[in-house]
């Protein structure tokens, strides 16, 4: 019962561990699988930032078939001996007691992950069970703990006979092992009555984050095994080359610049509480260091991927770090654009942050103690000193890149300046071209291709736009089309590789800008999806190795510069017929037409009218082109939407489709030669008109 009364005895004190497993929302975000696998980030995080530290060079990670996981590394192993403030062994205090741990005082970390000393306590207290084993000083040491608390379990499984420890907490010896080797291995279970029954181990999300640690962390071999299944797979991470070799993994495009390396340092004081040996927490002011190192490259396609990191630890939402980046980055391009003005035909435009960060591939990571961040998940750098010492190294380490006098050097960073204007050129053409579209006026009207035949309906989410190979298609379509919401676009043979070309050279090609212009929803960065003018962008192409190859450049303009139609499954292509064959009835029942839209098709089809004695007209027609057809056969087939059949072109996986796209049109001719040589069994011989 609620009641209006409000005094001291309401209040309620949650104690140790009881305020985890009350609000865990508060400490792992969610108790969904993302909290699930926040706990494992947390228990990995702590391997890794020894490691990061130098000791251990493997960790090992287990998810068993139990629904347990287990993390195992060969550093230091946790402290075995007793912490004089509480008389706890050093495990026990690690596992139970909030903000508790060895990176406050600063002599064990110069800088780690782990900073509120609540990763590994919180993981115990949301398990239903956590078994614990270091070797440290000769000896194998064990702990268990159900939900936090210490105990002894009768046997190996999760839901065995728990007897909490009594008067006091005991860290077994169980056996021996030589001095030399130190490590710890953490098993834990966690607790359903706590998460959601659908909270899983997402082994694609892990082996993300692993090969993202090892690429952060060089020299570091991280192996998963999955035992959940009876294949038992086993995967390996190590990675030399640092963040180098992760930005080139994260690029996704040609490389307009190499990977260039940007490293530099700063100094910093700040005030912070600092433990006494009395016990007393006294104010002090410390001085901090800042470690840079950044990794970047452009490439010829116009997203940007970033990546930024605090001792490792991902920041997905920015933070300091990060505006420091970006302030000092565009500081440095700037100054090389307004000097190389005239050479570059500037004007008056000023450059933006999206026009410099347009195709840049960058990996950023701050190394510190004792960073400031938002929240336990960590996800927000807020040390505020962060961002003028990241800005001052990016802008002075950029600048000297930029006016170096080496050959390579020069050479890429003119090309770097060129781009950076090119997308701030149909950054502002494209602008302009928003600002003065209408849709269905007569401004509008005249300013839209002559050749687009458009429809008289205003319902964008009704309206569809073909787009038609060839003259000869297009003088069909116009009688087989309904002009009410159907409307055509012609195109001369075929548009341009734009995966090959700049941003430039397709916006100066009369055939792509009159695609985007009729569209009307922009380019690039600057499209906007709602100012679309059709619900439907449809594909129709020769039923030929031509008209593939025709349909294949167009996906490419629409996918490398018009994302979000595809993204939103506004883009189809038509699947016209191959051949048109004619069945003779007998008597006065007329003839009945069918049409097939393979070679496989057609011979079913005609093994079926043989075995039923019915005959066909001879010979079969074969469609060599959209132009072949009169309007009706083409309305029935392949415009009306009563019969016709369109295949919607999907984008499941974006860095997978930009490797398929790169391989089928891009520059590097080995990759492609390889492919087509690997699919040649599968090719149907007979399709191809020679």
């Amino acid at each position: 019962m609620v009641t209006s009364e409000y005094s001291a005895h309401h209040l309620q004190v949650l104690e140790g561990l009881e305020a985890v497993r009350k609000r865990p929302g508060m400490y792992i975000g969610s108790t969904d699988s993302r909290g699930l696998m926040h706990c494992l980030w947390e228990i990995i995080d702590n391997s890794v930032d020894e490691a990061l530290a130098g000791h251990g060079s493997r960790i090992e990670i287990v998810l068993h078939s139990d629904g347990s996981v287990e993390v195992r590394d060969r550093a230091r192993g946790i402290p075995v001996d007793i912490e004089p403030r509480t008389g706890l062994s050093g495990v026990e205090v690690v596992f139970t007691k909030l903000h508790a741990g060895g990176k406050f005082g600063g002599g064990s970390y110069a800088a780690s992950g782990g900073l509120h000393g609540v990763g590994a306590s919180v993981v115990n207290a949301l398990s239903e069970r956590l078994d614990v084993e270091v070797d440290r000083g000769g000896k194998t040491w064990a702990m268990s703990f159900h939900r936090g608390e210490p105990g002894l379990f009768a046997n190996g499984a999760p839901d065995s006979t728990f007897t909490p420890f009594e008067r006091e907490s005991v860290l077994r010896a169980v056996g021996k092992v030589s001095k030399a080797v130190t490590g710890t291995r953490i098993r834990y279970w966690a607790d359903r009555s706590i998460f959601t029954k659908d909270a899983a181990f997402n082994l694609e999300e892990l082996e993300q984050r692993a090969r993202q640690t090892a690429f952060l962390v060089p020299g570091l071999e991280i192996v998963i095994l999955d035992e959940r299944s009876a294949e038992r797979n086993e995967t390996v991470f190590r990675f030399d080359g640092g963040i180098s070799e992760f930005a080139d993994y994260l690029a996704s495009d040609a490389g307009v610049t190499d990977t260039w390396r940007l490293t530099g340092s700063g100094t910093f004081t700040e005030t912070v509480p600092v433990l006494q040996p009395t016990g007393a927490m006294v104010a002090t002011e410390v001085e901090r260091s800042c470690e840079v190192d950044v990794a970047l490259r452009w490439g010829t396609g116009y997203d940007t991927t970033m990546r930024s990191f605090v001792n490792i630890i991902a920041t997905p939402k920015g933070g300091t770090h990060q505006q420091g980046f970006e302030q000092g980055l565009i500081k440095a391009v700037r100054a090389q654009v307004e000097q190389n003005a005239r050479r570059l035909k500037v004007g008056n435009d000023k450059l933006e942050k999206d026009d410099i960060l347009a195709g840049m591939t960058a990996v950023l990571t701050v190394r510190l103690p004792e960073p400031q961040f938002e929240g336990q998940t960590k996800e927000v750098l807020g040390t505020p000193a962060v961002r003028q010492i990241v800005s001052t190294v990016v802008a002075r380490e950029l600048t000297a890149r930029l006016t170096s006098t080496k050959r390579d050097d020069k050479a890429q960073s003119a090309l770097l300046l060129d781009k950076v204007v090119a997308e701030m050129k149909a950054r502002i053409s494209a602008r302009t071209h928003k600002e003065t579209q209408r849709r269905k006026n007569a401004l509008e009207s005249s300013s839209l291709p002559a050749k687009l035949v458009d429809c008289r309906s205003n319902d964008v989410a009704d309206s569809e736009l073909f787009i038609v190979e060839g003259d000869s298609a297009l003088g069909t379509a116009k009688l087989a089309r309904n002009s009410e919401y159907q409307a055509l676009l012609p195109i001369r043979g075929k548009i341009l590789n734009v995966q090959k070309a700049s941003v430039s050279d397709m916006l100066s090609n009369a055939e792509c800008a009159s695609i985007i212009q009729v569209i009307g929803a922009g380019s690039g960065r600057s499209f906007d999806l709602d100012s679309a003018r059709y619900g439907k962008i449809i594909l129709m192409s020769d039923a030929d190795v031509d008209g593939a190859h025709i349909r294949t450049l167009l996906l490419t303009l629409f996918f490398r510069y018009m994302r979000p139609l595809i993204e939103d499954g506004r883009v189809f292509a038509a699947v016209p017929p191959l051949h048109r064959v004619i069945v003779m009835n007998p008597g006065t029942k007329p003839n009945e037409t069918i049409y097939t839209y393979s070679e496989q098709e057609l011979h079913a089809l005609l093994t079926k009218l043989t075995k039923s004695g019915k005959r066909w007209q001879e010979p079969v027609q074969r469609y060599k082109g959209l132009g072949e057809m009169d309007a009706e056969q083409l309305a029935t087939t392949t415009m009306d939407r009563a019969g016709r059949s369109l295949r919607r072109v999907r984008v499941q996986d974006a860095e997978a489709s930009a490797d398929v796209f790169e391989m089928l049109m891009g520059n590097d001719v080995a990759p492609r030669r390889e492919f087509i040589v690997d699919s040649s069994d599968r090719l149907a011989r007979e399709r191809i008109d020679a």
